[in-house]
């Protein structure tokens, strides 16, 4: 890997700054002096100093967050803010991305990483990872809805779900529940209680495959995995 990238994706600047970083001789490799910006370096070999302190060279990086209302799961957008802008800049400079999305009025459980094998992994319809989602649905929920989830709904345009969980917490005029399922169609769990003439009032993602939310995270507070949290994410292997 060149030196310039390797300064950069830790956070030491642009490119451009890198450069001018390196021509000062503020960066060592192995205690000689590197200037050129194109020299190849091995991180996990080798002893990279900056101004006399040893830098660690991270390659991925990967973050839990309660995401709150009003964020858009994206990496930029023109107009709206994105739950990247919320961001750290020096988790920014890893260039990282939510894993999958989260509608913008929903909550909850929200992996941001730039691992782009792990992301596909999670993601494949293949893999049918689950997902379990906390609601509050207006209308009351039936153990019929149970059993229409569990045999899978026909959403507005035909399309019909794989099976899904349903658990009943309460049921009355409003009703709170929770919903594991293997998919993510647009606005699936919205469009699902849909199917069954009710309405998703509030919702919020408390699991991801065996990844769960810290609930002691506030909206909008995010922290990185812990080292059992991401072994278990990185083997984890859906039935």
């Amino acid at each position: 890997m060149r030196i310039d990238k390797m300064l950069a994706n830790i956070g030491f600047g642009t490119r451009k700054e890198v450069k001018k970083l390196l021509k000062t001789g503020a960066v060592k490799v192995d205690g000689v002096t590197v200037k050129d910006a194109k020299q190849h370096v091995d991180p996990e070999q080798q002893v990279i100093m900056v101004h006399g302190e040893e830098v660690e060279y991270r390659e991925f990086i990967y973050l839990m967050m309660n995401k709150p209302q009003g964020l858009l799961s994206a990496t930029e957008d023109d107009r709206q803010e994105t739950v990247l802008d919320i961001l750290e800049e020096e988790d920014r400079v890893f260039a990282p991305f939510p894993v999958g999305r989260l509608d913008k009025d929903t909550e909850g459980l929200l992996l941001i990483t730039n691992d782009g094998q792990l992301a596909h992994r999670l993601l494949s319809p293949k893999k049918h990872v689950p997902k379990t989602y906390f609601a509050v649905i207006k209308g009351e929920v039936t153990e019929a809805d149970v059993v229409a989830f569990r045999e899978g709904v026909t959403l507005e345009d035909g399309y019909e779900t794989k099976p899904g969980e349903l658990e009943i917490i309460k049921s009355g005029l409003t009703s709170d529940i929770k919903l594991t399922i293997t998919e993510g169609k647009f606005h699936q769990v919205k469009r699902m209680f849909e199917a069954v003439d009710k309405k998703v009032i509030y919702l919020k993602r408390l699991t991801m495959g065996n990844l769960q939310l810290d609930e002691t995270l506030e909206l909008g507070e995010y922290r990185e995995l812990t080292d059992e949290e991401l072994e278990g994410l990185l083997n984890y292997q859906s039935e």
